[in-house]
């Protein structure tokens, strides 16, 4: 295991211990499960200073807005909707509260935007004779181009996975990474894959964890590197597909594959999703996930919002309807440019 998430696994030990339930003493009314909620985003949440400035709100200003629309006899449905909402102000993903009624969540990042993929086209140009590896989907076009999907990284990658995939498209001329529809999953999954896109150790980000109850108080920027795999690796251009739907993890391979020479990031702008989240308990019982240790890319930026592709490229429907996928005609004749 690598020092990285060697680091990852103690904070998460000492940040689940330091969230419990008994850190925040508010009576399971309406009002203290808000005042409750609220204090867990104030002091825990890692992005707050960022979406008070990019969406233009003040977190002390939601408290009395959403504090407003309480009432003594609310329904537990009532107040779900109420706490839902107020989550919702932060427009998060990995922001969501879990109950047996419903999972209050915010998926405008994906849901307010073009998909940009067509599943079952995507299919066709995969065929019926590709070839899985784990998670991933495989298979060669006529024009010699390597088609891979990868649909999630919730599933194991496992090594001897990529090296049978990149021996067997080893002739290829190019190599088109499709990961649109790609929600997350495991970040180690995400790096796994990386690995193979470079001879050389690369800086791809960085990662900052609370330190204490102030909007800011972070620990010093921590590097995040790709250290070049031991197996198979891949030595020709690139080209990873994305679309909205991008989030969380794929997020972080985006971001990753970025600094990798001989790649190109080509489609819509990811969803973003680049905290790490963690859970805690409101005192009515419901279970609550944030965002509490954020990455940032090579330079410093964020991520959160998504990452800008290097050549935009969208779904043409009309072209769908006659079976072409013009994002991966747009790739395909990228890559045989580079040869």
């Amino acid at each position: 295991m690598n020092r990285f998430f060697t680091f990852l696994l103690t904070f998460v030990s000492i940040f689940i211990v330091s969230c419990q339930k008994s850190d925040y003493d508010y009576d399971d009314t309406p009002q203290g499960n808000l005042d409750a909620l609220w204090t867990l985003i104030d002091q825990r949440y890692c992005f707050l200073t960022y979406k008070e400035e990019q969406l233009g709100f003040k977190w002390t200003d939601i408290h009395a807005k959403y504090s407003a629309k309480l009432g003594g006899e609310m329904s537990r449905v009532q107040l779900f909707e109420v706490l839902s909402q107020m989550l919702s102000e932060l427009k998060d993903g990995h922001v969501n509260i879990s109950t047996s009624l419903d999972l209050g969540r915010n998926w405008s990042w994906k849901e307010d935007f073009p998909e940009n993929l067509n599943t079952e086209l995507r299919q066709s140009y995969l065929g019926s004779d590709y070839h899985i590896g784990s998670s991933l989907r495989y298979t060669i076009l006529p024009d010699n181009i390597a088609f891979v999907v990868c649909e999630s990284f919730s599933s194991a990658i496992g090594d001897g996975n990529l090296s049978d995939m990149l021996t067997y498209l080893r002739l290829c001329d190019g190599m088109i990474i499709d990961i649109r529809g790609n929600g997350g999953g495991e970040l180690t999954n995400a790096e796994k894959l990386s690995r193979r896109f470079t001879n050389e150790k690369r800086l791809v980000g960085y990662t900052l964890h609370k330190t204490g109850t102030a909007h800011d108080d972070f620990s010093e920027p921590r590097a995040e590197y790709i250290e070049p795999s031991d197996g198979v690796r891949w030595q020709k251009p690139v080209v990873v597909l994305t679309n909205r739907s991008c989030y969380s993890a794929a997020n972080i391979f985006v971001r990753n594959m970025r600094e990798m020479p001989l790649v190109t990031i080509m489609g819509d702008r990811t969803g973003g999703g680049s905290g790490m989240p963690f859970t805690s308990e409101l005192p009515i019982g419901w279970s609550v996930r944030f965002s509490a240790v954020l990455s940032l890319d090579a330079r410093g930026g964020q991520t959160e919002f998504g990452i800008e592709p290097d050549v935009s490229s969208a779904l043409d429907d009309a072209l769908a309807a006659q079976g072409t996928d013009s994002m991966i005609e747009q790739a395909r004749a990228y890559l045989k440019s580079q040869r």
